[in-house]
């Protein structure tokens, strides 16, 4: 009985193992049951990049892109229109540049009307600025697809020569007298970093001071646009603290405006139209206004009624300090290394009050404040100048010297 009972279970186990043998399914010898594979996705996941096979970048328009970190509506004043045609000639000069362009304006009186240049004989000349990532990358792709663009000496000795005299202050290289869509242009290239570092700080007022004035977007960048506005802003700033408690919408253009000519040899020596800020600001008043007027209401202590050419401001010294301690970092270093011998530096809080109250109540400040912008634009514009015969030969720097000298003489001729 009692073999009879322990062979029971055994020989049911054999039964068990014999049947699964017979069975047609296999099963894992793991006793761990895995779930179901997963349906085929309609949407793989990407591979992971590597250096080997980096994924392509997706082809996202930037003609037409919005800003990707400013609010859309911010630096609206800084969008000023022009006429269709004229809005369509300037992209497609533009356009024909096949070497990367980040940031792009036209100015001058080729894009707004200036007075003084209806009896000219032709259109004026078109002025560019392209504000580029390398450099060396867009001189040696534009060299190859422009060559006649850059003078013989700069095409033999290549980009790289081309860069290096851009990098010289104030950081810029023009080809002058280039033809294009049937028009007579000038374009002149930097990097974005030296961009955005001259409309922060005022390092040269070269390309701050140019773009204090009108001129028309063609390709926008978020980083310039931003800078822009500092720069704008800082021009106020400056503008407010050399004018009286009470001055004319007009002063305050044509103050804005020669900042970027103080100093420049070219309005010391015949070279330049005397009368060159005037004629700018009289015809170009509205863009002005619209570049301007939201800012100036914006700041503290300033009243300009929306229908009134007449602005008014708060001249008390706590008033002046709130625009005397936002300007420029290199304009306000100059402005405290002038007062360094009369007001040394304070050692306290208290002491850093009264500091910056002596010298906003100092009542030469305003002629102090033209002396030093003078000074950061004389050096930049002078070598600058002197670039300009490398990057556009004798017989071209000739010519542009020439036509300047006509504009002189008709605004010389003007006066009397």
């Amino acid at each position: 009985m009692l073999s009879t009972a322990k062979c029971a279970p055994r020989c049911h186990i054999r039964s068990l193992l014999t049947l699964r043998s017979l069975s047609t399914e296999t099963t894992s010898s793991s006793d761990v049951l895995h779930p179901p594979p997963p349906h085929p996705s309609k949407h793989p996941t990407a591979k992971p990049r590597t250096r080997l096979a980096p994924a392509p970048r997706s082809a996202v328009p930037h003609r037409y892109q919005a800003l990707p970190h400013l609010p859309a509506t911010f630096g609206q004043n800084q969008l000023l229109s022009v006429s269709n045609s004229t809005r369509a000639l300037l992209e497609s000069i533009v356009a024909d540049f096949d070497a990367p362009i980040r940031y792009a304006f036209a100015y001058g009186s080729g894009v707004f009307e200036q007075d003084g240049y209806q009896a000219e004989k032709g259109a004026p000349m078109l002025d560019f600025m392209f504000a580029v990532t390398h450099p060396a990358h867009f001189h040696s792709i534009n060299m190859a697809q422009h060559p006649s663009h850059y003078t013989m000496y700069a095409r033999a000795f290549g980009s790289s020569f081309v860069t290096r005299v851009q990098e010289i202050e104030p950081g810029l290289w023009f080809n002058p007298f280039v033809q294009s869509k049937g028009r007579t242009i000038k374009y002149g290239v930097t990097s974005v970093d030296n961009l955005c570092s001259d409309l922060l700080n005022w390092n040269s007022l070269y390309l701050a001071g140019r773009m204090h004035k009108p001129l028309r977007i063609i390709k926008d960048d978020a980083r310039v646009r931003l800078t822009q506005q500092v720069n704008l802003t800082s021009a106020v700033r400056a503008a407010l603290l050399t004018l009286p408690a009470e001055f004319s919408q007009t002063q305050l253009f044509e103050t804005i405006a020669g900042i970027s000519y103080s100093g420049d040899p070219r309005m010391v020596l015949p070279g330049e139209n005397r009368g060159k800020v005037g004629n700018i600001v009289r015809k170009q008043g509205p863009q002005f206004r619209e570049l301007y007027y939201r800012l100036v209401t914006g700041l503290p202590g300033v009243d300009w009624p929306a229908d009134s050419w007449t602005i008014r401001q708060d001249t008390s010294p706590l008033a002046r300090v709130a625009h005397l301690k936002k300007l420029p970092p290199v304009l306000l270093r100059r402005v405290r290394e002038h007062h360094s011998s009369d007001t040394p530096n304070p050692t306290s809080e208290a002491d850093e009050v009264a500091y910056w109250q002596r010298i906003a109540g100092d009542e030469q400040l305003s002629s102090v404040l033209r002396n030093e912008m003078s000074g950061i634009v004389r050096y930049p514009a002078t070598v600058q100048t002197l670039k300009g015969v490398i990057s556009g030969g004798p017989t071209t720097t000739v010519r542009y010297s020439l036509d300047k000298l006509g504009k002189w003489y008709a605004g010389f001729k003007g006066k009397f």
